[in-house]
Formats: C-alpha cells, structure tokens, sequence
C-alpha cells in the first residue's frame, strides 16, 4: 500500500489554496464583516445564509447544521471524497507535486474507486472526442454542423463521436488499465451473455460535467435510421453521476450566473450550446429528467437566495412545453428568486430560433421572458371556453388557485385584474374566488420546504465528560457533549442543563452594544448556565468568548504573555475553559508563528472531538468591529476585560483571607495589603486597555 502524504506537503498546499475560491465553486459567498463571507449552506436547506467562511483562517462554519472544518474538510463532504483524494484533488488543480513517506504515489490498484471512475471518464471522453475527428465520425461533424455547430464549437464543448460498435471503447478503456468491473460501474458498458459491450454505439456524445469541470457522464444522440434505441441515451445512474442532482452546462454557466443573477433553463443539449453561442451563458440543462427540487437546491445555492435573481425557463410552445412549463411551476414556491417563461410562439427551441433567426433573436427571446406565474395562468384559463358563463366561472376557480401560491402580495392586485381582464369578469369575482381557494387544502401542491431547525451549537460549548479528563481525547458517542439539537447524555458533567432547557437572552440589546452601526455582534447569546451553582453574567461571558475568538482568530494582535498567563480559572464556563486547555495544548499564543491556518489546525487538533465543532465556531464568526476601527485595539480591550475580571477574582480571595488573618499577624496583614496594593496597581493599568 503506498505511503501517506508528507505532513509538509500537505501544510504548503492548504496555504497556497484560498478556501473561498473552492467553497466559491459551489456557493456563492457574499461579504459579511471584516474578513467573513457568507452563503447557503451546501449541507443542509436553508432560507437564510448562515455558512460563513474566513478565507484568513482558513475554516469555515455554519450557524445552521453545525458543519465546519478546512479546505480539505468541504472537499470531502461535498464530493464524497477521503482525505487523501482530497488532497490529491487539490494538488491537481494547484499543480503541485505531492511526495508520499514511501516516496510512492498511490499505486493504480490500490487508489480510490472513486478516483478511478472520474479518471476513465476523462480517457473515454478524449476518446470520443479523436473519434469525431476520424473518418468514422464524418456522420457526427455533419449533424453538429448541420445544427450550426462548427468544429471549433465542437471542440469548445467537448463534443464527441461512438463509433458504431460493439466494443471500440471498451478495448481503449481495457489497454489503459481498466477493469470490466470498473468499466461496468462506471455506466460506459452494459452487459450481455458474450461479456460486456459498449453502452454508447454510433451516436455524438456530450460530456456531462459537474460544477468543479469534471465529466461524470455522458450523453449521447443518435445518428443512424437503423439504431432501434431511444433518440438520446444517458449514463445510468452511478456512484459519479446522478442525473437528478445534475444541470448540463453548469461548469461553463456558473461564474456568468453568480455574476449576473440569472439561470436560463433549457430542455437539451444543443440548446445550451445554442445559447452559449449566443451570449446567453448562463444557459443549463437537465439530463434525461425533468426539472425537480434538486435542480433547485443546485440553482439556489448558485443564486445565494438573492430575491431580485432570475430563474428563466424556456419550453418548446407545444403541449409537451406547457406541460414541462406547468411541472416547473410545482417547485416555485422552493424559489426565493423570481422565475419566468420564455415560449418562442412558433414553437421553436432555442437551437432551432438560432438557426433560422440569429443568435439576436436568441437573446430577444430570452430578454423578453414573462413571470411564470402568468404563463401557468393563461395555460389554466386556456382550458375553458370564455363564451359561456360556465366556462368563466370555471376559468376563475382555475386562475385562483394558481394565484394562492403568489408570495409577493403587492404583486397580487396586478394579477387581480390580469385574470379579470383576460376572462371578462369583475376583480371582485376574482379577489372572492381567491379567498375561497386559501380556505381550501390544495392538492398536489409542493410543500414549501422549512427552513433547517437552529441547532443547539449557540449554547456554548459542552463541558469536559465526567469520566476522562479534559485533556484527553473524546471518545464520540453519548455522554461527550450535546450535538446539535440533542440534550446531554450519560457522562456529561452534573450541574449543566441540556441544550434544550432554559435559555438565556439572545442577541444584545442596543443598550449592551456600545456601537450600533450594524455591527453582526452574533457572540453574545448566553450559554445555559441555569444549574450552575454561581450563575455566569452575559457579560462575563461575552467577554470569555470574545477573548477566545481573538485569540483563536487574531493571535497576532494579543499580547501573548499575557494571554497564556491566564489561569484556567479565568474563564468561568467550563467549555470555554477546556477551548482555553486546547489552546494551551497546542503550544499557547507565544507559539503560534506566522501562518494563522496552521495556528487553527494546532488548536483542533489539540481539542476533543466533542469540542471541535464550538472552536470551528470561534473560528468563523465575525468580531463585532467595523473596519477602520481596528482589530488590534478590541483585542487588547477584551484580553484586558478578561484579565481583569480575573484579578477581580484574585482580590476577593486576598481581601477573604485578609478578613480571617490574625489581628496579631502584622506582617501577614502587611504582606497581603502589599499584594493587594499591587494588584490593584495591576487593574489601574489594565482597566487603560479596556
């Protein structure tokens, strides 16, 4: 088995990698405060954005589910990936060559299934595409520029050609090393009582690519009278490719959609290349299915639930586009973005208008797109005859259905007498039809999908399990620590209430804030300490978990001696006091060095498993600190606050002992008024910094 990647390799590579470029490619990230970006979280559904990354750190963390970890963390949730394909992912990209203990890469055998199949995927698709360029693929040239697709555009998309046999790809997969296993389980084979055959014979073939420009598919059409199969076939579904969860284009579409806000949705193959060519890039396609929720996920997380964004969908103006047009409509209300229709009256797809009108009126049809919801009405009054009052009656109760799913209500009275001018009636008819379809349960709608329930990582971190020590390495499972969204197990330490008890207040009010100008001042929910002997102030533990962010976030503007001074019991909650053993763990604030994503990965090493997750928190949430205003001078002010609250602490057991001295013990009494003498000396000095 080949050897693991080198330690130092690894650190080069994560400093020469910005995570926001990579979580960029499949969210779009907004800036939210001083060195924090923020979107929808790619792991769960959500409404409102709580993912935030810190590229200067290096780590990033959601708010909603509780995810969160370093560049290669995503990689690997994100694409299924291990921690070396991961690894070697990135290097890839970075072109850096990776050394391994052994000196060996992973061999061929021995790498990753995974891996495997995105690597034959590139072989077969630099197959198809030679196999264009042949003599066989005369056919294929023909057809692609009989669609008004020139080679160079071919070669700009990928375009292929299967050769019209049984075995052309197969025999080219095997000499590079494949497996039939792997041929199979890869979708580019079927299997039959001679062994396997190839899957794709005598047809041009599309690479379908994900959002990071890897092929994880194909699809083809095609090309001779006498192939009795379906007019266009897909890969099957595979551990790579999922046709769901796919949009075809999306690798070329995605950096215009995030830039400008816009999805152009289209039914096929040639009409995202249509589109592309003539400047509707944010152009993408289903493959082989219809448009469904997953698709949403996909487009919202690339619109980042922008309200003034734009989901264009076009549809062939037949019955077979209304009906497609029809079954998008089920999943608008999934869209914070505004959705429209574009149906070329003609009944021409977007290929087709290029070819016999222009790549203008390509654009114009798009640029002309009306709201979905007005399409999805006319369809509906379509159906009945508006000469009879039968039919009017008829054409109401349809409109108003439609109109109960309307979010915007300020968009409602326009629709009022859309539907009464289009049907002849009085808006009174409409708005009393309306009314009545709200009080009914309406079927078959699409549920509205809730957002993610808040988990409980707000509460502060758990405190140390009662069974090994702090320092010691937590064990997952119950009794170390409430997740999210769970109370606390057997094991926990007595005294702490679960996540789900009495909270303390929320956010602070204005009158806590000294800074009101929109400062995100998310730290300063109180972790429920309603069990604890001696409840802990919001304060107090504003101020230990402030100090703990500048500290994990900055270690570079806190004075480092005086932080690692700190004794354990400076911070009061106990899990922020095992975040403070971590920290000491991982070589203090005087060891941090230069490179601050290195500083990270020491303290989460340093921390048990059950605490990783609040520290990853620390990590990302933004400083309440508006720029200009200075990093530097909050560290020093809450470092200070923290200090002094633990001076405070000191005094009062100086000023207990002083009470229980021995009148005759005149030294003793002179020693302790001396170290209390210095140690308000001490508070004078500190309370300068706050």
């Amino acid at each position: 088995m080949a050897g693991l990647i080198k330690r130092e390799d690894i650190d080069e590579l994560r400093s020469r990698t910005r995570i926001d470029e990579v979580i960029g490619e499949f969210v779009t990230l907004k800036t939210a405060g001083i060195g924090s970006l923020k979107g929808l979280c790619p792991f769960h559904d959500e409404k409102t954005p709580s993912f935030t990354v810190r590229p200067q750190v290096g780590m990033y963390h959601c708010f909603g589910c509780g995810e969160s970890g370093d560049v290669f963390t995503f990689l690997q949730k994100v694409e299924q990936l291990s921690f070396v394909e991961a690894v070697e992912t990135l290097a890839g990209k970075a072109g850096m060559h990776l050394r391994y203990e052994d000196g060996k890469g992973p061999d061929r055998e021995q790498a990753s299934r995974r891996q495997r199949l995105l690597e034959m995927h590139e072989v077969a698709g630099r197959f198809f595409a030679q196999a264009l360029e042949s003599e066989a693929g005369q056919i294929g040239r023909e057809f692609l520029s009989g669609r008004g697709f020139p080679a160079e555009s071919s070669r700009e998309f990928g375009i292929g050609f299967a050769p019209k046999s049984w075995d052309a790809l197969t025999s080219h997969l095997r000499k590079a090393g494949f497996t039939d296993e792997e041929i199979l389980a890869g979708g580019l084979a079927s299997e039959g009582g001679r062994g396997i055959y190839d899957r794709f014979r005598g047809r041009v073939i599309w690479p379908i690519k994900d959002m990071t420009a890897r092929t994880i598919g194909f699809g083809a059409r095609r090309l001779y009278d006498d192939d009795k199969g379906p007019k266009y076939l897909n890969t099957p579904e595979t551990a790579l490719y999922h046709k769901n969860q796919v949009l075809y284009g999306l690798d070329l579409a995605k950096k215009s959609i995030a830039k400008t806000k816009r999805v152009v949705v289209v039914e096929g193959y040639t009409d995202v290349m249509a589109a592309h060519l003539a400047g509707v890039d944010q152009a993408v396609a289903t493959c082989g299915t219809a448009f469904g929720a997953e698709h949403v996920k996909i487009i919202r997380r690339l619109l980042g639930d922008d309200p003034t964004g734009q989901v264009i969908f076009t549809f062939d103006g037949d019955a077979a586009g209304q009906k497609a047009a029809l079954k998008a409509f089920e999943f608008e209300n999934l869209f914070t973005a505004q959705t429209f229709v574009a149906v070329e009256l003609d009944g021409l797809d977007p290929c087709d208008l290029r070819m016999q009108k222009g790549d203008a009126a390509l654009r114009e049809l798009i640029d002309g797109c009306k709201p979905l919801f007005e399409f999805v009405i006319t369809t509906a009054i379509s159906r009945f005859d508006l000469d009879t009052v039968e039919g009017r009656i008829s054409a109401v109760r349809a409109a108003a259905e439609v109109l109960t799913d309307i979010r915007d209500r300020n968009s409602l009275s326009h629709y009022y007498r859309f539907v009464a001018g289009r049907i002849g009636v009085d808006i009174d008819e409409v708005e009393a039809a309306v009314r009545t379809a709200a009080r009914q349960p309406k079927q078959n709608r699409q549920p509205a999908e809730a957002p993610a329930r808040q988990s409980s990582y707000r509460d502060g971190p758990p405190p140390a399990p009662s069974a090994p020590a702090p320092s010691s390495p937590a064990t997952s499972g119950p009794g170390h620590g409430p997740g999210p969204g769970q109370g606390t197990g057997p094991g926990t330490e007595p005294g702490i209430a679960p996540s789900g008890g009495a909270r303390g207040p929320g956010p602070a009010s204005a009158g806590e804030v000294s800074d009101e100008r929109s400062i995100e001042y998310v730290y300063d929910e109180r972790p429920d300490v309603s069990n604890l002997s001696a409840p802990i102030s919001p304060a107090r533990l504003k101020t230990e978990k402030g100090a703990l962010m500048v500290a994990l976030q900055h270690p570079e503007v806190v004075n480092a001696k005086l932080f690692d001074s700190l004794s354990a019991k400076a911070f009061e909650h106990p899990g922020y006091r095992r975040i403070q053993d971590a920290i000491k763990q991982a070589g203090g604030l005087g060891a941090t060095g230069t490179a601050q994503s290195k500083w990270a990965e020491r303290v989460l090493d340093a921390a048990a498993e059950d605490l990783k997750p609040y520290v990853a928190q620390l990590l990302v949430t933004p400083l309440p600190v508006i720029e200009g205003d200075g990093i530097d001078r909050f560290a020093r002010g809450i470092v200070a606050r923290l200090f002094d609250y633990d001076l405070e602490r000191i005094a009062k057991e100086l000023h207990s002992r002083l009470q229980r001295q021995d009148t005759a013990d005149g030294a003793g009494q002179a020693a302790l008024l001396g170290q209390l003498q210095t140690l308000e000396q001490h508070r004078a000095r500190l309370k300068m910094l706050m």
